[in-house]
């Protein structure tokens, strides 16, 4: 079955068999979040829970760029009045982009982000929300707020940073706007992978090809383990998912099916049940 078709050109998305390729297609305004594209990326976020027949969504960009953040442009050409419509408005936007990436990790759905150029504010924040994380060497990425007025906790990159590089990296970054390159991201773990920009899709195909090679609840139980585990207050939490997690597995008529295959010496045959 393919994907929905995109609300708006804003958007490609690609069905290779249970993958996804979801493209940001603004590439002349590098693919700036435009009102357009969170309204296209929202309703693709929204109906991925439902369509367990895609089992990973590879997140790319056209264009040099792979987010330039929110289009400022548009913003400013809408000429709203500095009162409290202004105030409401301005709300509206902001909590409009920041579902975008609940809604990603809220999906049972791996998202593998690739990404060149600049990805800055919340086009940072779509590569923090993804799951994996791969880079050419042209990538540069801040959490860019801090230096247009606002604060530097914005789009979920006070809570993404410090779980990902740390707290003094995370403050290095959010309260100076400064960018980290793609050799400082991969030492840091921030990136899985550094490689030409003609192999990112090459690169991001192949593990989800590895992905795939998973039950179907597997895969699905556990990103949604991962990301309670990540917040997880003791040991004892975390294992406590864990645990259930894998009693509710065993029972599955997959988990049966991967046994056997591996008594027998030949590839699982899953049927998501």
């Amino acid at each position: 079955m393919n994907a929905p078709a995109p609300l708006n050109d804003t958007l490609k998305v690609e069905t290779r068999g249970e993958v996804e390729i979801l493209t940001l297609n603004r590439a002349a305004s590098l693919n700036a979040l435009s009102t357009d594209m969170v309204r296209a990326l929202d309703a693709y976020l929204t109906g991925l829970p439902e369509r367990p027949e895609t089992r990973v969504v590879i997140l790319r960009a056209e264009g040099r760029a792979f987010c330039a953040g929110l289009d400022i442009k548009e913003s400013a050409a809408s000429g709203r009045p500095r009162d409290e419509t202004r105030v409401l408005s301005t709300w509206r936007t902001q909590t409009a982009i920041a579902a975008l990436y609940k809604k990603m990790r809220a999906a049972p759905q791996p998202f593998i982000a690739l990404a060149q150029g600049a990805a800055c504010g919340g086009g940072f924040s779509l590569l923090l929300a993804s799951d994996v994380r791969f880079g050419a060497p042209s990538l540069r990425m801040n959490a860019a707020y801090i230096k247009i007025g606002l604060g530097g906790c914005d789009m979920g990159a006070s809570y993404f940073l410090p779980r990902l590089v740390g707290a003094s990296l995370a403050s290095e970054l959010i309260l100076t706007g400064r960018f980290i390159h793609a050799d400082r991201a991969l030492a840091l773990g921030l990136l899985s992978d550094v490689v030409p920009e003609e192999k990112l899709l090459e690169t991001g195909l192949a593990l989800a090809d590895e992905m795939l090679l998973t039950s179907p609840w597997g895969l699905r139980m556990s990103k949604q383990a991962l990301n309670l585990n990540i917040d997880a207050p003791s040991l004892e939490a975390a294992m406590a998912i864990e645990d259930r997690q894998q009693v509710i597995l065993a029972a599955t008529q997959d988990a049966g099916e991967a046994m056997t295959a591996f008594l027998e010496k030949r590839p699982p045959v899953y049927r998501g049940s």
